[in-house]
């Protein structure tokens, strides 16, 4: 029987390399649900082992039931019916409903509505492993942060109104947000929010390019303020999918064919805000499109798993020129390349979703704090550097993630040459899944803009000076002299950056946030292969197997020392001061074509 979480190493790996028991007393606030609530765990061993349980049964349905429904799901799509209704494909009808079975609907809601209470870092593991088995169904699977932000945001009778529905997978929901003419730029959302004589809300207007804007409960960002333009003109508001929600047409798309994205007809339809008024897209859009960046880094990481999975078995197997194509150098170093992106994205996207959990933990402990004067200031410097660092590693995690998926489902088509090509072997479908995920909730370039402001206010070398502090294995203390040099380079990068205005730091920015993201992954595979876990993992010569610390340590080797001389190379292209860009467009462009 497949287990997507049993047979994945580095997963099993992390989630022991990682405090799980700490991040469990945050999100149980010290276990205190565990009188009240029968599935709530009564000390940090209970939570982690419950925390596993869970992904073993989500691995076992992945692999044996989700998994050999793709192709057919990617072959036949959704269909919109002639009175206006969506049926998903026939296979994620009836993953959904595995999954609801499953209690998986509700991962990180709260037990008073019958979620989990899992921290973000098991989520990320849940979707990456959903994805893996099928990328469209994670779109729907993991839309659990509209729920999230109705439990953060909404008043108490809209939580018990939807949150119970939501973790039982009585329904599933929408990010309504997106409008012909607002795309990345949501100030500019045109989509009317009225009140009529009675004080109640309707909405008028059209969004597009909706994922499962056939969902039961929808979302909305719209313009509540008609007078004023810009994000302070809108507000958030939830809504039933009723006769006046009207999908007119489902998009013809390149991958993720089993989720529908609709095109969607509000028709007076009757709505309540959330929260208040005019902090829609400020305050609750933007933390709702931040989860769901981790969300997109997760799916980007299953889907590159599943497409590296295949390459991997066929250079193996693939004979060419009397030895299996594995034997030739070149092929030797996509594979290892791809492995390394792999691993370097999973502890990026861990680390990600860990410090959103302090964030959050963070949060919540300052709403109620501590009288000690002195604990009490410690928690609010502590709430403000994990934001600070959430907010940066958050489109990090987004651009890298999405870029390497691309680039691993690229190299495993070219692993696999012409069969690859072919539709007898899912990498097709896998690279076809993949070009979405660095255009939706955030363009790399729109990431790339979020993450440098993190790395020129110094946001990035603070984490990377607290991460030089840890302790290491001898073993790797030759890579932390490189880091260091790394660092040295970045902040020299960073300086000529600041010198020279925003417009370049944007023009530049790709080049810095890279260098950062490098030197990130390097300190934290080198506390990998620092770990205390014990734990033996198999190599590819039969019958010999060894620590896990020992092959982490050989891949923070190539990963640093093979990213050295281009992050020196990215931080001299960026002190070059070239700015052509700016002043050649016209000329290196060329005209706009006629035709």
């Amino acid at each position: 029987m497949a287990n997507f979480f049993k047979d994945n190493d580095d997963i099993q790996f992390l989630l022991m390399h990682m405090d799980l028991g700490t991040l469990a007393r945050t999100v149980e606030e010290d276990f205190r649900f565990a009188a009240e609530f029968e599935s709530a765990p009564v000390d940090e061993a209970d939570a982690v082992e419950n925390y596993r349980l869970v992904l073993d049964s989500l691995g076992r349905l992945s692999g044996d039931f989700i998994a050999p429904r793709a192709e057919s799901v990617d072959r036949e799509g959704n269909t919109l019916n002639s009175d206006g209704s969506v049926s998903y494909a026939k296979g994620i009808a009836e993953s959904l409903e595995k999954l609801a079975q499953a209690q998986v609907m509700g991962f990180t809601l709260p037990h008073r509505f019958g979620g989990l209470n899992f921290p973000n870092v098991i989520y990320s593991a849940a979707i990456e492993i959903v994805s893996r088995a099928d990328a469209s169904l994670m779109n729907i699977f993991g839309l659990q942060g509209i729920a999230e932000t109705i439990n953060a945001f909404a008043d108490e009778p809209i939580k018990q109104r939807y949150l119970h529905d939501f973790s039982a997978g009585k329904v599933t929901g929408a990010m309504v947000l997106t409008e012909p003419d607002a795309g990345s730029d949501l100030q500019s959302v045109k989509l009317r929010a009225f009140k009529d004589a009675n004080d109640r809300w309707f909405l008028h207007g059209v969004k597009r390019f909706i994922t499962n804007g056939c969902g039961e409960v929808l979302l909305v960002l719209a313009r509540s303020e008609p007078d004023r333009g810009g994000g302070l003109g809108l507000s958030l508001f939830v809504c039933d999918r009723g006769p006046t929600v009207h999908i007119r047409r489902l998009e013809d798309k390149l991958g993720i064919h089993g989720s529908p994205t609709c095109e969607i007809f509000f028709d007076n339809t009757p709505c309540e805000i959330i929260g208040e008024r005019q902090r829609g897209l400020v305050t609750y859009v933007m933390s709702l499109m931040n989860g769901a960046r981790i969300g997109i880094a997760a799916q980007s990481m299953g889907i590159a798993e599943a497409a590296f999975r295949v390459a991997r078995d066929y250079a193996a197997s693939r004979a060419q020129f009397g030895v299996p194509i594995e034997k030739l150098p070149a092929v030797r170093d996509m594979v290892i390349d791809m492995k390394l992106a792999i691993e370097a994205g999973r502890a990026l996207l861990y680390e990600t979703s860990r410090v959103v959990d302090r964030e959050i933990g963070c949060m919540k402990a300052v709403e109620n704090p501590p009288q000690d004067k002195e604990l009490a200031k410690q928690l609010k410097n502590d709430s403000r550097k994990y934001k600070r660092c959430a907010g940066m590693l958050t489109p990090m995690s987004k651009y890298y993630c999405s870029e390497m998926c691309n680039r691993v489902t690229y190299d495993s088509i070219q692993v696999l040459g012409g069969s690859g090509f072919m539709r007898d072997y899912p990498v097709e479908r896998h690279a076809r899944d993949a070009r979405i995920t660095t255009i939706y909730e955030g363009t790399s370039q729109l990431q790339i803009v979020a993450a440098v402001r993190g790395v020129c206010s110094g946001t990035a070398e603070n984490l990377m000076a607290e991460y030089a502090e840890q302790s290491y294995t001898p073993e790797v203390h030759d890579l932390l002299e490189r880091l260091a040099e790394g660092r040295e380079l970045l902040k020299k990068g960073v300086a000529f950056v600041k010198d020279n205005g925003n417009d370049y730091m944007d023009l530049y920015g790709r080049a810095l946030v890279d260098v950062a993201i490098d030197l990130i992954n390097g300190y934290l595979l080198c506390r990998q292969a620092s770990t205390n876990v014990e734990m033996q993992v198999q190599t590819a010569e039969p019958g010999v197997a060894i620590p896990m610390r020992q092959r982490k340590a050989q891949m923070a080797r190539r990963y640093i020392l093979r990213n050295a001389p281009k992050i020196e190379a990215l931080v001299d292209m960026v002190c070059a001061g070239d700015k052509s860009t700016f002043t050649a467009y016209e000329v290196l462009a060329g005209p706009v074509p006629t035709d």
